[in-house]
């Protein structure tokens, strides 16, 4: 029998195994592909110690380019391989998955890049009564050590939004990746070390949260979290920070609204990417879509005839469009969740099945509002199409959840944009695409339940370093 590839700890340049063993199974066929090892408290301590003595001497903003842009190029020499280890470890499609590892080779060059512009301002103190002859401005300096804790919806490029910007601001990192997903975590942690990172700026550790990343969480030597999951997992964490800072990218019940004068067709291509990449399983993935009542028959249609040619099934295949859930039990869930709402009087208009752990791309109407797949995170490949006419009362209902990260419209009048723009309560509206619509250089970050802090390299830098004023006069006093 061939022993399978193993997935250790990082921690001050060396590789550690413990007794705690765990496999990573193919997603869809369930097969062990690597076996993993979860981190001891001792290994997260040891790897915060080194990371709390390594920080003290940060690497000087050349340093940390010229090792971020050959990250970069290494993530490109090995895309296929990359994206292949991510479709068999996360499920999803190896289109998708190539996407994505042409995502993180732009997140490490912009992180690369960001590392030579991080600046301070000048303070016009001269203003103040009896400051004339000071001089005034601000640095940016390292927080010291960032705990990164990532999941398993973007093995490779969420770890890189992570580290990279972490780096670059001249930090040290301890990541704690999914523990559905450690491969891609690990090998993009072995690229930093090849690069020539010092060992003990980079810390990976593996397992649950619980007890891994409370260990993490919990050792106050970390001076920074930076967070990617649901509402609940960061509430907890944050309630566990005291006075440390942190960044939470959490939960969302997505919305997209689809005005009268929109481009229909291009809107419904759109939002059924949006809908059912990655089985749904994206904070941003279009869970609510708000139709005006005289397109809705030519939406509707057109959403579904797009649904209906996606292509279920392995995700190594090149074909494949939609592959498994995260697990079994999620796909049970969400067909749990689909039931509860027929039951409710919602119609299932396509999908509304699944096939162990793949749940079938599902269309709904006539989704009573109390029901969860309005209310609640769904992540999974599920829409609820819900019929409107009046642009402030959709706005209301787009707002009305206690979550706001992304929302689009589609919409070719300028009012109506402006007026979605300023009164939709999100991180982010985009105009003419769905909610789902990102790119990696852009801020990106949500208001209510689904966080705080902003990530995208350069403000996830900003985020990552602490402001300083520096003040100045001169010896003799004022001359």
């Amino acid at each position: 029998m061939t022993e399978l590839p193993t997935v250790a700890n990082l921690v001050n340049g060396e590789w550690l195994r413990s007794d705690h063993e765990r496999t990573v199974h193919h997603k869809f066929t369930g097969a062990p592909l690597a076996t993993a090892y979860d981190a001891t408290p001792g290994m997260v301590a040891d790897a915060v110690s080194a990371a709390r003595e390594a920080s003290r001497t940060p690497l000087n903003p050349l340093e940390r380019f010229e090792i971020l842009r050959a990250v970069a190029d290494e993530i490109a020499k090995n895309r296929e391989r990359l994206a292949l280890d991510v479709a068999r470890e996360s499920g999803f499609s190896v289109k998708d998955c190539l996407g994505d590892t042409d995502r993180a080779v732009q997140t490490m060059l912009i992180s690369a890049e960001e590392a030579k512009r991080i600046d301070g301002a000048v303070v016009p103190i001269q203003a103040a009564p009896g400051f004339a002859h000071r001089l005034a401005f601000t640095i940016r300096q390292p927080v010291g050590v960032v705990g990164a804790i990532t999941p398993f919806n973007s093995p490779l490029n969420t770890v890189a939004h992570k580290v990279g910007p972490a780096l670059a601001a001249g930090n040290a990192v301890v990541v704690k990746p999914s523990p559905f997903t450690p491969i891609a975590a690990a090998e993009l942690c072995r690229m930093l070390l090849d690069a020539g990172l010092p060992p003990g700026l980079l810390g990976l550790v593996l397992g649950p949260g619980d007890p891994v990343g409370h260990a993490l969480v919990d050792d106050e030597r970390v001076d920074f979290i930076t967070f990617t999951g649901s509402t609940a997992a960061g509430k907890a964490i944050s309630a566990r920070l005291g006075m440390r800072r942190a960044t939470m990218e959490c939960g969302n019940v997505s919305a997209t609204i689809v005005c009268r004068d929109a481009d229909i067709a291009s809107a419904a291509q759109q939002c059924s990417r949006g809908a059912f990449r990655k089985s749904g399983q994206v904070c941003t993935s279009v869970q609510r879509l708000y139709v005006h009542a005289d397109v809705l028959d030519e939406f509707l249609g057109q959403l579904t005839d797009a649904a209906g040619k996606l292509v279920l099934g392995d995700p190594e295949d090149p074909a494949t469009d939609i592959g498994p859930m995260i697990t079994e039990a999620a796909a049970k869930r969400a067909e749990e969740w689909v039931n509860a709402a027929v039951d409710q009087g919602a119609r299932v208009v396509t999908g509304g099945t699944r096939s162990g752990p793949v749940m079938h791309p599902t269309i709904l109407v006539d989704v009573p509002g109390e029901a969860r797949l309005l209310c609640e995170e769904a992540f999974a490949p599920v829409v609820s199409v819900v019929p409107f006419e009046d642009l402030d009362a959709v706005i209301d209902a787009v707002n009305d959840t206690p979550y706001g990260l992304q929302a689009g419209i589609f919409t070719r009048d300028l009012d109506t944009a402006l007026t979605a723009a300023r009164n939709l309560r999100m991180g982010g509206v985009v105009i003419n695409s769905t909610s789902s619509t990102r790119a990696d250089l852009m801020p990106y970050g949500g208001v209510k339940d689904s966080g705080y802090g902003t990530e995208g390299p350069r403000y996830a830098i900003r985020e990552m370093t602490e402001e300083r004023l520096i003040l100045m006069e001169p010896a003799g006093g004022p001359r």
